[in-house]
This record gives C-alpha cells, structure tokens and sequence, in this order.
C-alpha cells in the first residue's frame, strides 16, 4: 500500500520551512522551541484531537461521493480558525486524509503557518523496509506527533496484525511516534491484538471504531470496546459519530449506548474530542458535534471535562502551546 518514498525532500535540521520555523524534533525529556514553540503544559488549552485538511482533488479523493458533494471543495486552516473561535476552542491536531507522504508535507507545512494547528498525524509507509530510516528523518518535525493508516479500508481484517505492518509499528516508539487505529467494528479482534502486542506504544482509536449507530447495532462491538479499554496504552477519540448515524434524522439519543461504554470503558483520562471537520458536515455543524460530546458530558466535574476537550490529547500527543501564549494567537 505504500507510495512513493518520501516524495517530497525531508529537509535537515535547523532548515528553514513554511513561515520561517525551524523543524527540530525534541524528544519529551527536552524543552524545544521547533517551529516556535517551547514544549510546556497545555493546562487550559481546548484542543481538536481530530481533523483535516485538504485542497480537493477529484481524482485523488475519489472516496468523496456525490452523496458527499459538500466536501468536494477545499478547506483550509483559516475556516477551521473560524469554527474553533465560535466554539471556544483554541487548538487543533491535523490528521490525514490521503495516504502519502506527500500528505504528510502538507500539513506540515500548514502547521508551520498556522499555530492553531498544534499537532499533525502524517502517513508513511509502515510496510516499507526502511521504515525505521524514514522514521528517523520525518521525527525532525516538531510538530509531527503521530501517524495513520486507512486500515478500514483494507480487505484482510487481520491486516494490522499483519508481520511487515507490525514490523513498521514497532519502530514507532523509539521517536515518540503515536498510531492512529481507524477502521470498522469488524477489524476490532484485529486492533486489539494489536495493542496487547505493544503494550509500551500508544495507540488511539479513531471514531470510537464507527460502530454502526444507523443500524442500533451495540454487540460484539461493546465487548471489544471493553477490552481494548482494559489496555492502559489505548486511549479513544469521541470523534466521527454524526456519520454513522442517520445524516438527516439523527437524535442526541442515537448517541447515548455508545458514548456510555466508550465513557466506561476508557474512563475520563482517556477519552479526547475530536470534531472530524470538514467530514461531519455531512451530518452536521461543528457547534452539534461538539454539544453533542459536552451535553453526554455535562454533569462531569470541570477537571474531567477540561481532560475530555483537551489536556487528554496534550498529553496524548505530546503537543506543545505557543511560547507567546496559547495555540489560538497567531
């Protein structure tokens, strides 16, 4: 499934990119000022765990249908600021949408320009032999936390448990990297295995595994969501409901007996919100998918909530806030 190596140059250390920022990497024992930010706690901050960007491209984003033709434009961090401001959110983690390496660039690039983008989960090749290498020159980014993988999107189920798959996995943590699991209910034996495999790596689960809310559908998927919850390395995004309910009909109640076992099975300091703009727009604005999360959320303490919207993904990730202040000046 990999692309081309690396398509885009991987510049050196200290090199000068998008506004100006330098991008040096600092492991989480080292307080870095990379692209302009010193690593400090993000106490206050309210952060986005999950969206995205993207310059629309009919051939390459293919997976937008004409049922899904109000995506089939660009969006970009300056609309995003809009959203965040209204919303009394400050920051947001930029995942990606499309897998290449060149993705990876690209919203790095934005996240130069931009500090209310405080993280960005990137692709690379996992399966590729010299993952290890290409790890090596990407974790000179600051602000590349993470990465993904479209496993939904892979025909064998037992794709991330996969011997060249886990082989790039393993080689996550010695950079600090975090793994984003996305895929269907059906892949959860799969996911699972594959966090007990690598007990000491973090993962997060992507849309609480899109069970299928549409279809009122709860089991095996709680049983696996309880597991995978058991795991204190695997943490869950509330993220990506709206578009597997009903686009048109849906109730807050729809919600309800799946934010209920992802609450109980990860627990407060491991749950993080997370927007899935511009896709939930499909279903819904971005002022519904966040009341939705804080009315589940409401009669929670302020410290778990503060958690829920953004110190979870803080650490999590690993973010770091702006060394003028908060992600959302600038």
């Amino acid at each position: 499934f990999c692309g081309a190596a690396l398509a885009c140059p991987v510049r050196s250390p200290g090199e000068v990119i998008g506004n100006g920022a330098t991008n040096v990497r600092t492991g989480p024992e080292k307080v870095g000022t990379a692209l302009g930010f010193a690593r400090v706690t993000l106490a206050c901050m309210r952060i986005d765990a999950h969206q995205h960007f993207w310059h629309y491209d009919a051939q390459r984003d293919a997976w937008i249908t004409d049922e899904m033709r109000v995506l089939r434009r660009d969006f970009l961090p300056e609309e995003l600021s809009r959203e965040l401001a209204s919303n009394g959110m400050d920051a947001s983690v930029a995942v990606q949408a499309d897998q290449s390496e060149n993705e990876t660039f690209f919203l790095l690039e934005l996240a130069a320009q931009h500090s209310t983008i405080a993280g960005v989960v990137g692709w690379v090749c996992l399966t590729a032999p010299d993952v290890a290498e290409r790890l090596a020159r990407l974790a000179r980014f600051e602000k590349l936390r993470g990465f993904r993988h479209i496993a939904q999107s892979e025909p064998d189920d037992q794709f991330l448990l996969r011997p060249d798959f886990t082989r790039g996995i393993a080689s996550l943590r010695q950079f600090q990297f975090t793994y984003d699991i996305l895929i269907y209910p059906r892949q959860l034996p799969a996911a699972l295995g594959l966090i007990e495999k690598f007990p000491d790596q973090k993962f997060v689960l992507d849309h609480l595994a899109k069970p299928r809310i549409r279809m009122g559908e709860s089991s095996p998927w709680t049983e696996y969501m309880r597991a995978m919850g058991a795991n204190p390395n695997a943490y869950c995004k509330l993220s990506g409901l709206l578009t597997e309910a009903d686009w048109h009909h849906w109730r807050a109640d729809d919600f309800k007996l799946y934010l209920d076992v992802a609450f109980d099975a990860f627990g407060t300091d491991r749950l993080m919100f997370g927007s899935d703009w511009p896709v939930c727009l499909l279903a819904g604005s971005y002022a519904q998918v966040k009341e939705l999360i804080a009315g589940h959320a409401q009669n929670l303490s302020v410290e778990e909530k503060d958690k829920i919207f953004g110190k979870n993904a803080a650490r999590f990730y690993g973010l770091a806030a702006s060394s003028h202040g908060s992600a959302a000046q600038g």
